[in-house]
């Protein structure tokens, strides 16, 4: 299993090679310079959106909650459906338009004059809730290395944070993009196979399903999760709430902005739409099996892991069921995970101080060669505040990125779909959807969100979008600037 894992390490080492040669100049770095083929994009955007909380988080959520995480799979189709469908043309040809390398250079090229405070607010947002995405990656990939390889978790975590630092620091987007594919095609084989070969086993040992869910809780056969009512709509609204942070999350719809042109999309869209739902159903499957597997006893002491740590299950279910050489494969999709998401994060917050704050606040202007030396000392110095923060918080990965999806989704979020599709959209809007987006997700979630039960993403977007449309009609936008 380890040599497997090893040649994977000396793939990716190939890959990044390979790829980095082509990053060129700070625009190659960024967004790629429109070189990239919209399959490549959409595979990325599909490896970086769904991470290692897909393969750790929402199976270990599955696991624990039962059918009720139905609705939280759900929302996540529905919102990758949402973008590709509707905001990836729309975004090209707003990039290609503007010339944009960022989110938030697309609201600063359309609202002239407005470059030092928004860069500001929105950078330190990015950087802000990306501390703690990048630093949910790190700490599962300390739970994997810990499972395979009986690695201690804390070197697990400096062993995964320093490659994917290391990687994306030497051929910044295209690169990221590069190993984005090998990585995405790893982790759907793992998110398919597993519960193929799990239902094989499950039919050759005459394992009783109904009868290990006969054992569980009443709510956990539910997709309500016992509740009815009232309680019950706020259950499913929550679930699928995930739906809306996909359009704000700038680390996705950079991939949508570097698409070279109309047909590059419409291909693009449907690798996305294929693989979401495949990987979805596979991973919902793995937290409904494994939970049959441990109720029959068929885990043996491995079980014993995840009653203290359900995100363990995929690690766990991958270890007894298949061959070393299998298993080392499928953890390395887990690992994967981690890596495509991190890559991109680290990306998107280098880009933000450098592109956001430095570029347009600063009165020396650098070379390309010496913006990319900026964004590279970035990527490093980001890389290492994350890991800090996956040792200091003991949160799950789950909750972690929970917790980062609300906040950037909900800040820019509305502002996205303002700017590409509501004409009297003004610069007070973007900034009532920035700092309402943020604020409302911090206030939520650490004071609100136990009381009313109602998710932070949910909450938050919608206080957010609403903030956005009232200022914008307040406030409206000067003519010269339509």
């Amino acid at each position: 299993m380890l040599i497997v894992f090893v040649i994977y390490l000396l793939a990716l080492t190939a890959i990044v090679v390979y790829s980095a040669r082509k990053s060129k100049s700070n625009t190659d770095f960024v967004l790629g310079g429109k070189k990239i083929s919209g399959v490549s994009l959409a595979i990325s955007e599909r490896a970086t959106g769904e991470s290692v909380w897909l393969l750790l988080g929402l199976t270990g959520h599955a696991f624990l909650d039962g059918y009720s995480t139905i609705w939280v799979a759900l929302g996540c189709v529905i919102g990758v459906i949402f973008i590709w469908t509707f905001m990836a043309e729309p975004l090209r040809k707003l990039t290609e338009e503007t010339g944009a390398l960022t989110i938030t250079g697309l609201f600063t090229k359309k609202f002239p004059g407005s470059e030092r405070s928004i860069g500001i607010l929105s950078a330190t947002i990015v950087v802000f809730f990306f501390l703690f995405y990048i630093a949910a990656q790190y700490s599962g990939a300390g739970k994997v290395f810990q499972e395979a390889f009986g690695m201690d978790a804390l070197w697990g975590m400096i062993l995964g944070s320093a490659m994917v630092t290391l990687y994306t620091m030497l051929g910044g987007f295209i690169t990221v993009v590069a190993t984005d594919v090998f990585q995405g095609i790893l982790m759907i084989i793992t998110l398919l196979m597993l519960p193929i070969v799990a239902l094989f086993f499950i039919a050759s040992n005459n394992i009783d399903i109904a009868n290990a869910l006969a054992q569980a809780a009443p709510e956990h056969a539910s997709v309500t999760d016992g509740k009815s009512g009232f309680p019950a709509i706020i259950l499913i609204l929550s679930g699928m709430s995930w739906a809306f942070g996909y359009t704000g999350q700038p680390q996705l719809l950079a991939r949508m902005m570097a698409l070279k042109d109309t047909k590059a999309a419409k291909t693009a869209k449907w690798v996305a739409y294929i693989w979401t739902i495949l990987a979805y159903i596979g991973a919902f499957g793995i937290g409904i099996i494994g939970f049959i597997l441990v109720k029959n006893g068929a885990l043996g002491e491995k079980a014993a892991i995840l009653a203290t740590d359900s995100e363990q299950i995929l690690p766990v279910m991958v270890m007894f069921l298949l061959t070393p050489i299998l298993a080392g494969i499928l953890l390395s999709g887990a690992v994967s995970a981690m890596m495509s998401t991190a890559s991109s994060q680290l990306m998107v917050c280098s880009s933000a101080v450098s592109e956001d704050l430095y570029h347009d606040l600063s009165k020396k202007k650098l070379s390309e060669k010496q913006m990319l030396w900026v964004n590279r000392i970035l990527i490093v110095i980001v890389g290492l505040v994350a890991f800090l923060i996956a040792l200091l918080f003991s949160d799950t990965v789950y909750g972690l990125v929970s917790y980062a999806w609300a906040g950037i989704g909900s800040s820019f979020g509305p502002a996205v779909l303002l700017l590409l599709f509501w004409k009297r959209f003004s610069k007070a809007g973007v900034f009532a959807s920035l700092i309402g987006g943020t604020s409302s997700a911090i206030i939520w979630k650490n004071f609100l969100l136990e009381p009313t039960g109602i998710s932070e993403r949910l909450a938050s977007f919608a206080i957010a979008f609403t903030l956005a449309i009232l200022f914008s009609i307040l406030f409206p936008k000067k003519e010269t600037n339509s």
